[in-house]
């Protein structure tokens, strides 16, 4: 049975590819250090789902077994500790890594850049060493499609030039891309960086728009709209995004020097409003719009071409009307006394 760590485990992408891999048989650790830049009980509902308790996910440096699955253990540590995770690193013997832990929000990233320098740089740094020294085969991360700034030429293209991020977030993510590179070049450690673009779907989180807009909209209040509503994104449904990991995890590069990277999307964007109308059939709630200006970081569109991915059996096969449905009716459910 192949061991793999999955970083970011109670988040939203790290919740959902740890299940699907316990499901496909694998052995997995998850790891995070369930930080509080989002509410945390969703991170341990989350965690919850994969029978690991609270009361133990709660303690650092804690090895939890799940309840539910024996194919699953968490423990709660940071990336950046670099005693206590080449300490798990030599005692698990994994054989490959996903890394999904990073201090997420491209707004964020401007008001508190020294927390994405830890968590995304020094972290991401000391995940390699620990594949370097105990023999990893393969380590999958996740970037993002935000390196790609203000980038004119669509759809985007991995071979495009990404020298450009317009935040401090899209800056972290593509230093981890060419560390990874270099780690792939030296040390003959196969990398592949995952460039999501826009992910939502249950269990999402309540910083991205699906929440703060069905939140809003519960709640009579109006919605935000930035650039007036002349946005469009390249909305990726969950599945569809865990679908792109697991693939990519049973590709290694084996033909150059280890290092790949791959755009993980729908393929097809949406506009900002279209989105919102979406929503509004879903919880058959009529959105008040708030029509604003673009914000500091943001880009007005995103599109991923995923010619590359496409090539190894990947398709997106989720519409954005019923992804949007799926989302909605978890939302309704998992906060349904809080409308009450």
């Amino acid at each position: 049975m192949e061991k793999v760590l999955v970083t970011g485990a109670a988040g939203f992408i790290g919740f959902f590819t740890a299940k699907k891999l316990i499901d496909l048989g694998y052995e997995v650790v998850g790891l995070d250090n369930i930080n509080d830049y989002y509410d945390v009980n969703l991170k341990y509902d989350r965690l919850k789902e994969l029978g690991i308790d609270r009361q133990e996910a709660e303690k650092e440096n804690h090895l939890v077994q799940s309840s539910v699955y024996p194919s699953f253990v968490f423990i709660r540590l940071n990336l950046e500790d670099r005693k206590n995770l080449p300490l798990l690193f030599k005692q698990q013997k994994f054989d490959s890594v996903i890394n999904l832990a990073a201090q997420a929000g491209v707004r964020y990233s401007i008001e508190n850049p020294m927390v994405y320098v830890d968590s995304n740089i020094v972290g991401f740094v000391n995940l390699l060493e620990c594949c370097r020294y105990n023999d990893i085969k393969y380590l999958v991360y996740a970037s993002s499609s935000s390196v790609y700034g203000e980038n004119d030429k669509i759809p985007f293209q991995e071979e495009d030039q990404v020298d450009h991020p317009i935040s401090l977030y899209a800056a972290t993510k593509k230093a981890n891309e060419l560390m990874a590179y270099t780690y792939s070049h030296l040390y003959n450690l196969p990398t592949s960086g995952l460039r999501f673009f826009t992910v939502y779907g249950p269990w999402g989180r309540p910083d991205m728009a699906p929440m703060l807009f069905a939140d809003a909209m519960k709640n009579k209040r109006e919605i935000k709209v930035f650039n007036n509503g002349e946005m469009s994104r390249d909305f990726t449904y969950i599945d569809d995004i865990v679908q792109g990991i697991i693939i990519t995890l049973k590709n290694p590069d084996k033909k150059g020097n280890g290092y790949q990277l791959f755009n993980i999307g729908n393929g097809s964007p949406v506009s900002l409003l279209h989105f919102i109308e979406c929503m509004e059939n879903s919880l058959a709630i009529k959105a008040q719009k708030n029509m604003m200006p673009i914000q500091a970081g943001d880009v007005p569109r995103t599109w991923a071409d995923t010619t590359q991915l496409n090539a190894l059996g990947y398709q997106s096969t989720t519409p954005i009307e019923k992804g949007v449905e799926q989302f909605v009716e978890w939302f309704t459910d998992y906060y349904q006394n809080k409308y009450d």
